[in-house]
């Protein structure tokens, strides 16, 4: 890629949501989540963000906060996800079946809750 080519991505919409998710994903690949997820947010909020870039900002949001235990906002943005229209099928059931361990996560640690409290 050409320099100009470089400085005119940066400028562009796509662009800068672009580079902000690929910095949450290197800030996520050294485990610094609280940081990764700023960056995602960042490049969700971006004006004009493409749909497949947003996609992709929230998917990997919801694993970051399924690092950090915020299964929650994991969920949240999991949903948004799938409300997306246009999602490609792989990514709809990936971010399905995400949910869904999500839920059963929360389940086996409700069930050992009150398993703990009944002794």
């Amino acid at each position: 890629m050409s320099f100009i080519t470089w400085v005119k991505s940066r400028f562009s919409h796509r662009g800068k949501a672009l580079s902000l998710y690929r910095s949450g994903m290197a800030k996520a690949n050294t485990h610094d989540y609280d940081a990764a997820i700023a960056d995602y947010s960042a490049a969700i909020r971006a004006p004009n963000i493409p749909t497949d870039v947003k996609a992709m900002a929230l998917y990997n949001r919801a694993l970051a906060y399924s690092a950090i235990h915020e299964d929650e906002k994991s969920a949240e943005d999991l949903t948004a996800v799938l409300e997306m229209p246009g999602l490609r099928k792989n990514i709809r059931t990936e971010a399905q079946e995400r949910r869904e361990r999500i839920r059963r996560r929360n389940e086996s640690e409700t069930d050992r809750a009150a398993q703990r409290e009944h002794k």
